[in-house]
């Protein structure tokens, strides 16, 4: 059992929202911790799921009943005390800590679901990837949630594949959170102490940091990247390609990061530029995605196969999603709309190959 540096005056309850593959995935460390100390956080966490049903059977009850997620996570056994709800606002409305693990088009609808039907004192973190973009500018998909829900969220992003760390093979991620005016006291509210021990395990190392805005803007272009390398790849150029797109990318995200202000995004802190060169929310995460991830995955069959991003994408993901396509879209009109395309070739390039058929020989030379 973990000992706190101070007094927990009730245990925490948490709870995700989402049964996806990175999402079953994240449920199954947080349960494990959550079984592991109880003087911390409260025992059961729900996970809200998306209804199915599989060869006659209610996914909520087959992940209940045989403690694993058929579809999205296979083969592997989650723990006894993470509970499968089909009801959202069921899922969250006694929680103190709500883990959002969506594709990030489904945002807007699930928050309004639950809007006013979470505590008041609650916090949040989003494991998603992506850009709310708006002629006006650009919120993190963070932000979005607090203005919707009206409670502080903070970020879970790093070098993490799924099926990896569901397995308990070693990796690190990184937290942004930063410790909000309305913070209640230690013991009574989430904090960076409370947040590692939700997350980290043995297997699964966390360094919380507080740079939100970073971690959000490396993530989303992230996988907007790891199409274009998906794309060097399936056109056959080779590693040394792979490496020259993956060193552009990182220069374009730091570039992109630069711009916060001019794009109106909130935070409580600016964006560090060693976020993207020291923290796995960085350059270790884009490593990962680049390595073998679903974006590179849809990008290479796009090129190999000639046929376009969505029927790749359902061909080769099967019902999931690649981020980056949306993505990519996202950041094409933000940077439209405040005249930037020039400043950012890579990003562009990749946005025309997934929407206008685009050439990947247009790829930019540096």
């Amino acid at each position: 059992m973990t000992t706190s540096p101070y007094p927990i005056e009730t245990p925490f309850k948490v709870c995700i929202v989402g049964s996806g593959n990175w999402g079953t995935a994240v449920a199954k460390l947080v349960a494990e911790n959550c079984a592991e100390k109880p003087n911390i956080f409260q025992r059961d966490v729900k996970m809200w799921v998306f209804e199915e049903e599989i060869e006659g059977r209610k996914l909520t009850e087959i992940i209940n009943t045989e403690h694993e997620n058929v579809k999205y996570l296979p083969e592997i056994k989650l723990p006894t005390n993470l509970v499968a709800n089909p009801d959202i606002v069921d899922t969250v409305q006694d929680a103190d800590l709500i883990v959002f693990n969506i594709p990030h088009q489904f945002l807007g609808r699930i928050v309004k679901q639950i809007e006013g039907k979470v505590k008041p004192t609650a916090r949040a973190i989003s494991c998603l990837k992506g850009l709310d973009v708006s002629p006006e500018g650009c919120k993190l998909l963070s932000t979005s949630i607090t203005d919707t829900l009206k409670i502080y969220c903070g970020v879970l992003s790093g070098a993490n594949i799924a099926n990896e760390v569901a397995k308990g093979n070693w990796s690190e991620t990184s937290i942004a959170y930063t410790v909000p005016e309305d913070f209640r006291g230690a013991g009574k509210d989430i904090d960076p102490f409370i947040l590692k021990e939700a997350f980290h395990r043995p297997y699964f190392h966390v360094r919380v940091i507080e740079d939100v805005v970073g971690a959000s803007i490396a993530g989303a272009l992230k996988n907007v990247i790891a199409c274009s390398v998906g794309f060097v790849e399936g056109a056959g150029w080779g590693d040394n390609a792979k490496a020259a797109i993956m060193r552009i990318g990182i220069k374009e995200t730091i570039r992109f990061a630069s711009y916060w202000e001019l794009f109106k995004i909130k935070a409580l802190s600016p964006p560090n530029p060693k976020t993207f060169t020291e923290e796995s929310a960085g350059v270790a995460d884009l490593i990962t995605t680049c390595s073998g991830g679903r974006n590179v995955k849809v990008a290479r069959y796009m090129i190999k196969n000639n046929v376009d991003a969505f029927e790749a994408e359902k061909i080769v993901l099967k019902g999931q999603s690649s981020q980056g396509i949306l993505t990519a879209k996202e950041v094409h009109e933000l940077l439209t709309n405040f005249n930037l395309q020039d400043e950012f070739p890579l990003l562009e390039a990749t946005y025309k190959v997934i929407y206008e058929n685009g050439s990947v020989d247009d790829f930019p030379n540096y």
